[in-house]
């Protein structure tokens, strides 16, 4: 039998797996940013509100998600069903002050949101790639979910905030007691060393939406 919260939660799961959040969803299908918002599900008498078969082919088409791959997250896929909020920022503002606390964690205003799939670990956020500095693994546009608390191990996927506000994603190569080295993902830039005494926090890249 088909229930009114497998449906919503397909939707939220098929949002998250495109880094998006509900709304995110609704603006790239073309439809009201509210449409899918948790607002819309139900009414005040109680009465259940189910999504349109429009607006399901519409965010189908959108995303080139097949009937098929709907239903698989309608059925209870665990894996796509689990998500979570997290705050999202671009790679540019990231370097502002404001966005980080001492901590390194994600702080102030002007964050947006992204539902991300089996998120695990407290204080995640994200950030929008901007530029082809970081081609080819990662493309304008991308979005990367970092991860403040994550262990780091030489050949991870990183973030890295120094003192002066330069941010950047590299792949961490060896990191001592006196200084990081970072490896470009852009064959045409070059690689990096910092002391670490000059660098803000480094931080593991867990999932990006490519």
């Amino acid at each position: 039998m088909l229930t009114h919260p497998q449906i919503w939660r397909a939707i939220d799961a098929l949002a998250a797996r495109h880094g998006m959040s509900p709304s995110g969803l609704a603006k790239l299908a073309g439809l009201d940013p509210t449409t899918f918002n948790k607002s819309k599900r139900g009414a005040a008498n109680g009465k259940l509100r189910w999504p349109s078969t429009e607006s399901l082919a519409k965010v189908l088409a959108a995303t080139g998600s097949s009937l098929e791959d709907f239903v698989a997250l309608v059925a209870g896929d665990a894996h796509m069903a689990r998500s979570r909020m997290v705050p999202l920022i671009g790679m540019a503002q990231a370097g502002s002050k404001g966005y980080f606390d001492d901590a390194g964690f994600p702080a102030g205003s002007g964050w947006e949101e992204i539902a991300f799939p089996e998120l695990s670990g407290e204080h995640c956020y994200a950030l929008e790639i901007t530029g082809d500095s970081m081609l080819p693994v990662y493309r304008d546009g991308d979005r990367i979910v970092v991860s403040p608390t994550g262990s780091l191990r030489r050949g991870d996927r990183v973030v890295v905030k120094t003192h002066a506000g330069e941010v950047m994603a590299k792949q961490l190569g060896r990191m001592t007691a006196q200084r990081i080295e970072l490896k470009s993902f852009n064959p045409a830039f070059e690689d990096m060393s910092y002391p670490l005494g000059e660098v803000a926090f480094v931080h593991r890249i867990i999932w990006a939406s490519q």
